[in-house]
């Protein structure tokens, strides 16, 4: 079980360095949502929309707790939630009543999806010419894949991700966790504060549309893998746990079955990784004194190392890598996390306010503000949840008008 001892941020209200903007959220599942939850971490009012009924596609993945989603409790932390049907003409109207008073409007449908509903970006800069609307797509709004379908494994085999990851001689693989969903919900969230920053610098200056393509997203990041090909012709490919670009490096059995990650990239932390194992001969053989001679002759040190992992218990090997200045880490499980010394001094997990179980615990806010620091004030909403809030005591609908928008199926 988890430690009780995670402090609850009992901040009341959004605070941070994007205090005073407004994002109206109809994005859906995990990048956009994700691009306007960093952006209330950092202290924007977020208000998310959903479908009446069946909401955000997130609260149907797992995992779940006596049926109510965990995932959505932090992908859409920090915002007020409520429920819209934008199909039909009066969805539609609500919508563009919310969307003429906000700063930001964040959606993920494919291209020409709002245009058919009526809400063109015409239509929304007629609506609200200061508007920063940022749409997040698999392929971006043009070119020949833009209304083709994908989920976070199709940009990752696209952008050439998936085919870095594997053994070099098995076939390609996926990480269990959909890194382009979440690298292009970050790309977003800095696209936002870019475009705020560029409108806001001169009084009335429009706002723009952002067009945020998760393959090129996720594309981007693999920084040499363009100018590699380009200049060498190299099409770099599966390695498994070694290190693309630098030798030792991998993932290490210990005696007592535990693993330790290992990276060596910099000469002088060789240095003291050659010391630390009682190898100091590899400082002058001509197969391993320098990084490029270590990568030819990979198999042959790899070899070493394993064998001096193998003959410690995790503990041990860590002891003597700690004590001579070696970059390593045992491979934590989520469990080791929360009991980490490091993690609980840096409160990097706290315990937020949550309708359904009290209180609920995640990641803290980041980066760290000194002046203006962000907060996680609650959890993701439930559905609806502030439906009267919204509608009701800031758009002034009567207890009347919203009966039966929602027996109409509108809310």
């Amino acid at each position: 079980m988890a430690s009780n001892n995670i402090p609850i941020d009992k901040s009341p209200v959004p605070s941070g360095p994007l205090s005073g903007v407004s994002v109206l959220d109809i994005a859906t599942v995990i990048a956009g949502p994700l691009a306007s939850t960093l952006l209330a971490d950092m202290g924007a009012a977020v208000l998310k929309v959903e479908m009446p009924e069946r909401g955000d596609h997130i609260r149907h993945l797992p995992p779940h707790k006596l049926g109510i989603p965990l995932w959505n409790k932090v992908v859409n932390r920090n915002k007020k939630g409520v429920t819209l049907d934008l199909h039909g003409p009066e969805g539609k109207k609500i919508f563009e009543q919310l969307v003429a008073s906000r700063d930001v409007l964040v959606e993920n449908f494919r291209p020409g999806t709002l245009e058919r509903w009526g809400l063109s970006k015409e239509r929304l800069f007629e609506l609200n010419p200061h508007l920063i609307i940022l749409r997040i797509t698999g392929f971006g709004q043009t070119g020949p894949y833009r209304n083709r379908p994908g989920f976070a494994r199709i940009f990752e085999a696209l952008a050439g991700f998936a085919h870095l990851c594997g053994r070099a001689d098995g076939p390609p693989m996926y990480p269990g966790y959909p890194i382009s969903d979440s690298l292009t919900g970050v790309f977003g969230a800095m696209a936002v504060a870019a475009a705020l920053r560029y409108r806001d610098t001169l009084p009335g200056r429009p706002g723009q549309e952002i067009d945020l393509s998760a393959t090129e997203a996720m594309f981007r990041v693999l920084d040499f893998s363009v100018i590699e090909y380009d200049q060498l012709g190299v099409v770099r490919g599966r390695s498994g746990n070694l290190n693309a670009y630098s030798a030792p490096s991998d993932v290490y059995p210990t005696s007592d079955g535990q693993w330790i990650s290992l990276a060596v990239s910099a000469p002088t932390v060789f240095a003291r990784l050659a010391q630390a194992m009682g190898h100091t001969e590899w400082l002058v053989d001509e197969r391993f004194k320098s990084n490029t001679a270590r990568l030819a002759h990979r198999d042959e040190i790899e070899v070493q190392v394993r064998t001096w992992f193998l003959a410690r218990t995790s503990q041990q090997a860590s002891e003597v890598l700690s004590n001579h200045d070696v970059s390593f880490s045992p491979i934590y499980s989520i469990a080791d996390i929360f009991k980490d010394p490091h993690f609980a001094e840096r409160e990097a997990i706290v315990s937020v306010k949550d309708q359904d179980f009290g209180a609920v615990r995640m990641q803290n806010v980041v980066p760290r503000f000194s002046a203006t620091p962000g907060a996680v004030w609650r959890s993701g909403p439930s559905l609806g949840e502030h439906n009267n809030e919204v509608y009701r005591d800031e758009m002034g609908f009567s207890d009347k008008q919203l009966e039966k928008l929602k027996a109409d199926g509108v809310i």
